[in-house]
């Protein structure tokens, strides 16, 4: 019969949501280069895209939680799904590559800009550096920590042992708000502003974006904690949770690298705070 599934794709319904998604998206930037050119109708701009795009993660999300609990995602559209991660998480590489590589560049070749740095690395206007021992050692244990209760909550889901999966999750994000939590208080202590040099500015991006990345994955992974909850999520299907779990490790693996190359090697031999 016409009507009958033949295949193992998943054919989508049309939907209005990439529409709104993208328009969104451009009034965001459009806001976004009125409000840096400190036009009035910038936060209206603005405070729209924001809400548009809001409006389209939920909705967007929500239709793709749906089409799993209705088994429209077989083997091989996870399959596919799992591509896509991987190729996403590539493309945020690249883009943590570009931080370091400035960083590295700043570092390495301070001669190359001395009326701005003065021919050092930390640049002679900064007293200071954080210590690398204190808080971001610490935030660096309570990362490593997180990716190991995350993955217990994988291998408790994958046989079947719900409460681990629920303890695991729980952990997690208690461990990733505890992190954003010190982060800021390192941000609102540190001994040198966001402008100014080389070393701050590459500093706060970096470690910035790193931040915004541990929101992120803490909002994903309580999407996740919620799914559990209403009973979502088997030993055979759950790749929303296996993404979830992809991202938090990169998470904590970009971290090592900021804490080793920004925090212990950028700073070494500079006076700390």
């Amino acid at each position: 019969m016409a009507g009958n599934v033949n295949h193992d794709y998943h054919i989508l319904e049309p939907d209005i949501w990439p529409f709104v998604g993208s328009f969104s998206a451009l009034t965001f930037t459009s806001g976004m280069v009125l409000y840096m050119h400190e036009m009035s109708s910038a936060h209206l701009v603005l405070g729209l895209g924001i809400a548009g795009l809001i409006a389209t993660f939920f909705a967007w999300f929500a239709n793709i939680v749906k089409e799993a609990e209705r088994g429209d995602h077989t083997p091989v559209v996870q399959l596919h799904m799992r591509y896509g991660m991987i190729l996403f998480i590539a493309s945020e590489v690249m883009f943590f590559v570009g931080w370091f590589w400035s960083w590295f560049d700043f570092a390495l070749f301070p001669s190359e800009i001395s009326d701005v740095v003065g021919g050092v690395f930390p640049p002679a206007a900064i007293e200071y550096v954080i210590n690398p021992f204190g808080l971001p050692l610490l935030n660096t244990l309570i990362l490593l920590c997180s990716g190991t209760t995350v993955t217990w909550a994988h291998h408790s889901l994958i046989h079947g042992d719900r409460e681990g999966l629920k303890k695991g999750l729980w952990l997690t994000i208690i461990l990733g708000a505890v992190f954003t939590a010190i982060q800021a208080y390192e941000y609102a202590a540190a001994p040198f502003g966001f402008g100014g040099n080389t070393y701050s500015s590459a500093f706060y991006m970096a470690t910035g974006f790193h931040g915004f990345h541990v929101l992120v994955g803490t909002i994903f992974l309580i999407v996740c904690l919620v799914r559990t909850y209403k009973g979502h999520f088997t030993p055979r299907q759950h790749f929303g949770f296996e993404a979830a779990a992809w991202y938090w490790h990169f998470v904590d693996v970009v971290w090592l690298f900021l804490f080793v190359a920004v925090y212990v090697w950028g700073g070494w031999g500079a006076a700390v705070h």
